[in-house]
Formats: C-alpha cells, structure tokens, sequence
C-alpha cells in the first residue's frame, strides 16, 4: 500500500479501531457508516471470489456466477498467493472456527 506518511498514523488508527470492534455485527455497523453501500458490495463480491478460488473454481466461472471480472479475480488471486496475506489470514480464520464449531457440534451428540 503506497501511503502519504501525513496519513500512516491515521490509517494506523483506522486499523486499531476496527480491530477493537468485537463481533460481525459492530463491523457492520462501522462499514455502514464508513463505505458506501456500493464499496461494501465490491468488497463482498471480492471476498466471495477469494472463496472460490480457494475451492478452485475456474476464474471464468467465477465470473459468470459471479460478476467480478477475471481481471479482477486473477488479482485476488495474486494476492493470496503474492500479497500481504491478509485473504489467507481472513479465509483460514473462518475456516479453523468452521472446524471448532463442528468438532464442538460432534462432541455434543455424543454426550447426549
């Protein structure tokens, strides 16, 4: 990320701020007010393209099920093999508290 360094101690904030919320639905709330309704949605449909690229998908067809161009597909793709790793970082989180919930799911049918 090229930055001003007038505005790094800013966005460092930003950053802290968001990381002190504390479930999804306080994120939510932020974004609201923080991006527009448009920007949120660029950000989900990338945030779906990172999942089926993930599960593999051929990048065209992310594109006709999704509507994020390739262009932009191959781009996430790039980063999540080459950039700062916060896809990866977002995308295995998910999925570690994914296998949690269902080991703790599994552990509760046996116990009844």
């Amino acid at each position: 990320m090229n930055i001003k360094q007038a505005q790094k101690a800013d966005i460092k904030a930003l950053f802290q701020a968001l990381a002190s919320l504390g479930n999804a639905h306080e994120v939510e709330k932020v974004f609201e007010d923080l991006c527009t309704p448009a920007e949120i949605s660029a950000m989900a449909d990338r945030w779906r393209a990172v999942r089926e690229i993930k599960a593999q998908k051929p990048y065209r067809q992310i594109y006709a099920e999704t509507g994020v161009s390739v262009t932009t597909v191959t781009r996430i793709a790039r980063c999540i093999t080459h950039g700062a790793g916060g896809y990866n970082l977002m995308y295995d989180k998910i999925k570690s508290n994914k296998n949690k919930e269902n080991s703790n799911d599994k552990r509760c049918d046996t116990d009844e």
